[in-house]
């Protein structure tokens, strides 16, 4: 792990000098990088990856290939990652699987990492869970807390090796430990649970608070969620509101709905319509069926909008779409007061309507 950091404080010292000498001539900073000096040759691929310099992928890919030449297992791994995201140039699993294996074999803790994750997806290679957990505990000895995290993911759902609910917590922690939120949160699942050594909310409040305070939205949600009910903390609707919104800003719709209900029912803020519509929205617009039905109800209603039963009936019937029980009744409710012309305007508004959600969902990242 020491290595690790050393590797990387000698990397930044050797981009910031050498940044310098680009800013100054880029002529006289590629020359340098051509020199035989490998480190050179490295940075100038980061200065062009990062954007340090206007961002060309292309060009960092160039730079991190001919120091590939000098076997440098960095250059090998970055442009595996490069080949791996497909940024600035075409993607191709099996290329980035052939720079990462080089490099993993020479122990480079990050190389090892990547290609045990196109290993477990079985991309660019043939699926195979033993080799993904071989190659995620060579890395994870190195003290790499992603390793590390996916270790214990793959001892707690058994995959590659037997499942091991004690192993996956050790390996959490050890994540954990090194402020890997992703294993922060886990943790807090497993403790709210009692799947760890034993249940113990307050244990689940710690990690929750740790991985929340990084800005990570599903465990913001389940802090509040903890602050409502009062488990592991004591009742506090103010705290809860402000957990809430913390993933709701970030855009989590299962936090802007809950969002939504605070305000809807003024539980620690002010009732207030407009602000629990503009959540609904929010969350209904990202596919929450839950959402989508009470912004039914408020245009069937007219609560902070005007009474609109075309409007109601598109909510009604996307949320329908999803199976939620309360919104199918509401919507042959609603049906029924629309008359013919009426009834044909509102059904293929909701189709558009759910097109629009449909495209969105396909244009969010997947993790």
């Amino acid at each position: 792990m020491k290595r690790l950091h050393l590797l990387r404080i000698l990397l930044g010292v050797l981009i910031l000098g050498f940044l310098g000498l680009w800013f100054w001539d880029l002529k006289v900073g590629e020359r340098e990088a051509e020199s035989n000096y490998v480190g050179r040759k490295i940075a100038a691929g980061l200065i062009y990856l990062n954007g340090y310099i206007p961002k060309d992928k292309d060009e960092a890919a160039g730079w991190f290939r001919k120091a590939t030449d000098h076997g440098n297992p960095m250059a090998q791994f970055s442009l595996g990652l490069i080949y791996d995201k497909g940024e600035g140039i075409p993607q191709d699993k099996a290329e980035a699987v052939h720079w990462y294996r080089k490099a993993a074999d020479q122990g480079y803790a990050q190389a090892q990492f990547g290609l045990g994750g196109l290993y477990a997806k079985g991309n660019g290679v043939h699926q195979d869970s033993i080799e993904a957990a071989n190659l995620y505990r060579k890395a994870a000895d190195q003290g790499l807390a992603e390793a590390e995290f996916n270790l214990g993911v793959m001892y707690y759902n058994g995959a590659g090796i037997p499942k091991d609910r004690g192993e996956a917590l050790k390996w959490y922690h050890k994540a954990a430990d090194q402020g890997f939120a992703e294993a922060q949160f886990s943790l807090g699942l497993l403790y709210e649970s009692g799947e760890a050594l034993s249940q113990d909310s307050a244990e689940a409040v710690k990690w929750y608070r740790k991985a929340a305070d990084q800005g990570y939205a599903d465990a913001q949600i389940n802090l509040a969620m903890m602050s409502v009910s009062g488990e592991g903390v004591p009742k506090d609707s103010v705290e809860a509101v402000k957990w809430f919104r913390k993933a709701a800003d970030q855009g989590n719709a299962l936090a802007q709905f809950n969002l939504g209900v605070i305000y809807d029912n003024g539980v620690g803020v002010p009732k207030d319509n407009a602000e629990a519509l503009k959540w609904f929205r929010e969350a209904a617009e990202q596919g929450n069926a839950k959402a989508q039905y009470n912004l039914g109800l408020k245009y069937a209603n007219g609560e902070g909008v005007p009474k609109d039963n075309i409007e109601a009936f598109m909510w009604f019937n996307v949320s329908a779409a999803s199976g939620n029980e309360l919104a199918i009744k509401a919507r042959s409710v609603v049906e029924g007061a629309l008359n013919g012309e009426a009834r044909q305007k509102a059904q293929q508004r909701s189709e558009e309507l759910f097109k629009q959600i449909e495209a969105g969902k396909a244009d969010q990242p997947n993790n």
